[in-house]
Order: structure tokens, then sequence, then C-alpha cells
């Protein structure tokens, strides 16, 4: 990465299994972490073991992972979240994931990190009929909110933006407003169909 000037993140956001939520944040800290350093002190307390590390530490060092990472790249840097397949497991467990159950939503893109998963959280909590329910569940259980309190309090953005829907005149909308019409159901369709999730169990 030292030989690059700047940075686009496309990130799948989804549930995961100990951070509640993968958006940009989680991607990048986890993802542009080093494989037997890196990923371990983020993951473990010194001779604790992999994975013992709590929960809500957890989400902080994600954050500092991921603000060293966009301080290098600042001011080349842009977050696109892609709300699409959403399952409450991360893409990394391949075919033993959980079904998908919550409704696409679309696209996220922001020059602000925060905004962008702040957004992506807002629309889920919008979602009508109870079309985040799992996801919602998932992301309180494991504490994932602290990711986005946390990159608040390390000054990585803003949780306060405006929402500008580009296939409508760019017209400032709400979160409630950007998803008022989607079905609680998740369809697939020749785009977004994962062999072996959402197989017969």
């Amino acid at each position: 990465m030292l030989n690059y000037d700047s940075l686009l993140v496309l990130t799948h956001f989804k549930g995961h299994v100990m951070g509640g939520f993968g958006g940009s944040n989680k991607n990048i800290g986890i993802g542009c972490a080093d494989g037997r350093i890196g990923k371990k002190e983020i993951h473990s307390y010194p001779d604790g073991g992999m994975w013992s590390i709590a929960e809500e530490e957890l989400m902080e060092r994600i954050s500092e992972s991921t603000k060293a990472t966009v301080d290098f790249f600042a001011p080349h840097v842009c977050f696109i979240n892609t709300m699409r397949n959403m399952s409450v497991s991360c893409d990394c467990e391949g075919p033993e994931a959980e079904p998908v159950v919550t409704p696409d939503v679309g696209f996220v893109a922001s020059l602000d990190i925060l905004a962008a998963d702040s957004a992506c959280m807002d629309l889920i909590y919008s979602l009508p009929d109870g079309g985040g329910k799992t996801l919602i569940e998932r992301v309180e259980s494991r504490h994932g909110l602290r990711q986005l309190s946390y990159m608040k309090e390390l000054g990585m953005g803003h949780d306060r933006y405006t929402l500008i829907d580009i296939d409508n005149g760019d017209a400032v909308i709400t979160a409630a407003q950007a998803v008022k019409d989607v079905k609680p159901d998740w369809k697939p369709d020749r785009y977004n169909t994962f062999w072996g999730r959402n197989r017969h169990r």
C-alpha cells in the first residue's frame, strides 16, 4: 500500500460474527491489517489466544487500525458500501454463511467513512416491516455500534450527514424515504445468487 497515494474502498456491507456489521471501517481495519501480526493484535490479548478480545474493545481496535490506513491516504480516499446480499454473516464464512434475509437497499458512497457506515446502519434501522430485524439483532448483540461511536471519538468523520439520491435529481432525502418502497423479504435475481448460501438446510 505504501506505493500508492490514493485509496478507493469498495465494501460489501453485511453482518459479522464478531464485529456485528462489516462496513468500510471493518473492511479496512481488518482487511488492511497484516495477516500474521496485525489481525492477531486486533483480535486477541497477549497470551490470551486468538479471538479472546472483548466485544467493545474489538470495535475500538478495528477503528484504530482503520484510522492508521485512512490517515495515510487522506484526503485521497473514497468509501463505497454495497448494500446487497446482506447476511448476518461475513463473506469470509463462504458457503457456511447464514442465509441472506435482509432486503437489498443499494449503494452508499462518501468521502467520510463515518458518514458512509452511519448511513448504512440508519438505512438498516429504517427498513419497513422489520426488514432489518436480523441484521439489527446481530449488530446490537455484538456491540457493533461501538464502531461508529469510537470512530467519532477518534475524529474520523461525522455521524451527521446529508443523504443525496443521485437517481432522482440529487434530491436530499432521509433514510426512511430512501427505503420506503423496499419490500421486507430478500429476493435473489440473476446478479445476486450465492452458491451455498440460501440453500435448504
